[in-house]
């Protein structure tokens, strides 16, 4: 928070300069933004015919939207599980606790881009993403 004022500065990103770092579930993510207490935005790109590690998080819930690609998520909560399509415009929720797992079609033109907000922020912690058990094999690092 700005000192004195109660309040948080403005901030302005473009994925295009944000730095790269490889998320817990191994897709590439750019963080972009971050409103403390309240959460972060970033970009989660993932290449054509990838598929991720299957995760749940101890601490944060998020919502996605894709904007490029095509792919599919996988999730479950308890008993209940599903798989969505994922292509731009879709829109899917995360919660608390949720274990999940997405892929990149192999035929798409390019990467699958997914824009995503953290609540509360990401922690940065090496056991907020807990690994799971999911549908399909991991194809990153």
């Amino acid at each position: 928070m700005s000192e004195g004022t109660g309040q948080q500065p403005f901030g302005t990103a473009d994925p295009r300069d944000a730095p790269v770092v490889t998320a817990p579930d191994g897709a590439e993510v750019r963080p972009l933004l971050v409103l403390d207490g309240c959460g972060s935005l970033a970009v989660f790109v993932l290449a054509p015919g990838r598929v991720t590690h299957t995760v749940s998080h101890a601490t944060v819930q998020e919502l996605w939207h894709v904007t490029a690609g095509s792919g599919e998520l996988w999730r479950r909560q308890g008993e209940r599980e599903e798989t969505v399509r994922l292509a731009p415009g879709t829109a899917v929720s995360i919660p608390l606790g949720t274990a999940f797992q997405f892929r990149a079609d192999e035929d798409s033109a390019g990467p699958l881009r997914i824009t995503a907000v953290t609540m509360p922020p990401w922690p940065g912690t090496d056991h907020e993403a807990r690994p799971e058990q999911g549908p399909w094999t991991a194809s990153v690092d």
